[in-house]
């Protein structure tokens, strides 16, 4: 067995109850002293407790789904203009994606604070979006030096909101059986990963401020992402990422509509990945177990759902093919990925 693995360097805490007094550590660890916190107003209940504890010298609210460049170009100003010496991002991935695109420019070492389960705080992955156009890439600066995980701060998650933002973590597991970049361990942290999210997403959809759900939920999804960061993208993020720059698609929800049409159409073609996939989901088949928990967690089923219109099918389709790794499983072909894509779009059951 010959294979090469790198672990991406980050600091991890997990203090239910206790954000103020962790973050506060971790910028003080940093070496941090004029703090740009960066949260959509909408948090500001979650955020405010934090930042009483920060030396903050900005305080940043715009926050914009998939990171459109100008929206990244404001923030990067504002960085500049403030003097601040390392960034604090309270939110989901939309929040933390920000955070990445100043770091980028910037070298700002980032505190990242999770308010969904969207994993972006465990990846060295970059996002921005111009007209259409989803851009992604890695880089090492954009990799949060600290994550502070406070199941607390999930507690009023809307339902629905934790179901698809669960599954698009799941979704980095599942990716990641597969990415191009692949090894044994990537695998063995995607299934514990997977076997994470599945426990506890379904208590949390049951009872949302389930602390101990969530909790097993972010430890999935923290496993997830780790495996998805070193594995690399492969066929299920390319479909996303395409699909929500050219339609501007709410995030979680397109992964949690697409995933299970990507497993299907790459089980049958990945026997090692498919096993692991029904272990960790203790099912007798992948697909079996996935279509189980959708059902439990009555998770998103139609991209038509959510804005994406019926002649954007064959729009997508040449651009999707271009970004999918060869290594992929199964060959796709314009044929085959239509026919994935109007299943997803309709909503058929698999």
């Amino acid at each position: 067995m010959n294979f090469t693995h790198v672990s991406l360097p980050q600091r991890v805490t997990f203090a239910a109850g206790e954000a103020p007094a962790a973050v506060a550590a971790e910028v003080a660890a940093l070496g941090g002293a004029k703090v740009m916190l960066i949260a959509s107003e909408r948090e500001k209940a979650l955020v405010d407790p934090i930042g009483a504890e920060l030396p903050v010298v900005l305080c940043h609210e715009e926050v914009v789904m998939h990171v459109p460049v100008e929206v990244a170009a404001r923030a990067r100003d504002a960085a500049a203009a403030s003097g601040a010496d390392i960034l604090v991002s309270v939110g989901g991935g939309s929040t933390t994606g920000l955070a990445k695109a100043v770091a980028l420019t910037t070298g700002l070492p980032i505190v990242a604070v999770p308010t969904t389960y969207a994993g972006s705080e465990a990846t060295n992955v970059w996002g921005l979006t111009e007209g259409e156009r989803k851009t992604t890439g890695i880089d090492p600066k954009v990799l949060p030096s600290s994550i502070v995980y406070d199941a607390g701060l999930l507690t009023t998650l809307p339902g629905d909101m934790t179901v698809a933002s669960g599954l698009n973590a799941l979704a980095h597991s599942v990716d990641a059986m597969w990415g191009p970049r692949v090894d044994p361990i990537d695998r063995a942290l995607a299934g514990e990963g997977i076997n994470g999210l599945a426990t506890g997403l379904p208590k949390v959809a049951a009872e949302p401020g389930s602390i101990t759900g969530i909790e097993e939920t972010l430890y999935g999804a923290y496993l997830a992402a780790v495996s998805f960061a070193s594995a690399g993208s492969g066929m299920h993020h390319k479909i996303c990422h395409v699909l929500g720059g050219m339609f501007n698609l709410p995030h979680a929800q397109t992964h949690a509509v697409v995933l299970p049409h990507v497993l299907a159409f790459n089980a049958p073609h990945a026997p090692e990945s498919e096993r692991r996939i029904a272990s960790a989901l203790d099912a007798p088949t992948a697909v079996a177990g996935l279509t189980a928990l959708y059902e439990t967690l009555k998770a998103p089923r139609a991209l038509k759902d959510y804005g994406m219109p019926a002649d954007g099918i064959a729009k997508a389709v040449r651009p999707i093919i271009e970004a999918i790794p060869g290594s992929n499983p199964t060959p796709v072909t314009e044929e085959n990925l239509t026919a994935l894509l109007t299943a997803a779009w309709e909503g058929d059951p698999l």
